[in-house]
């Protein structure tokens, strides 16, 4: 009878052992379920170390936004908070997260599409975006919505080329062609 019992707790000390050792894996261990871009790719996490999500303080504490803070003294022609690494890339934020992420040449997105891509390259890179019409008399560009779960990549074009690339949460995405954007 003794016997039984230590035979049933070494079981249960080995059953133990083996799901500890499964659950601290070490990360490596783990197939890589997002690609690694390089620099200056603008994807649907973000840029470079910069992520949809993160907030201003986490990205001035990085180093990855100006120093410039809520209730200084900022010009007239600044929109807000730029990155410091990238005159090429402006965040927007909502809140105090960053919600979408412009981009100009040379930044470009994983599939190469930027500012001045011909639009029938942009269909065939992304051949399930949807059209979207800007509001006749407006002055405002039609757009590309190349949408994946919650994050998006908005292409506004001039009918011929991209003028301007925007990626970051769906929703924002929307509402920035929906409802238009100032002159930021």
């Amino acid at each position: 009878m003794e016997a039984r019992k230590v035979v049933r707790v070494v079981a249960v000390l080995v059953a133990g052992a083996v799901a500890l050792c499964h659950a601290y894996r070490t990360f490596s261990d783990e197939p890589t379920t997002t690609p690694g871009y390089g620099p200056g790719v603008l994807h649907l996490r973000g840029v470079d170390d910069i992520e949809f999500g993160d907030t201003e303080q986490e990205l001035r504490r990085r180093g990855e936004l100006d120093a410039t803070f809520p209730g200084e003294d900022v010009s007239a022609s600044d929109c807000g908070p730029s990155l410091t690494e990238s005159a090429t890339v402006s965040p927007v934020f909502a809140g105090d997260r960053l919600v979408l992420l412009w981009a100009s040449p040379p930044v470009r997105t994983p599939e190469g599409v930027t500012a001045g891509t011909p639009v029938d390259q942009v269909e065939a890179a992304y051949p399930a975006a949807t059209r979207l019409t800007a509001p006749p008399g407006s002055y405002r560009y039609d757009g590309l919505l190349a949408m994946q779960g919650d994050r998006a990549y908005l292409f506004l074009h001039d009918g011929r080329t991209v003028r301007k690339t925007v990626a970051g949460y769906t929703d924002y995405a929307k509402r920035l062609f929906d409802e238009g954007f100032g002159t930021c």
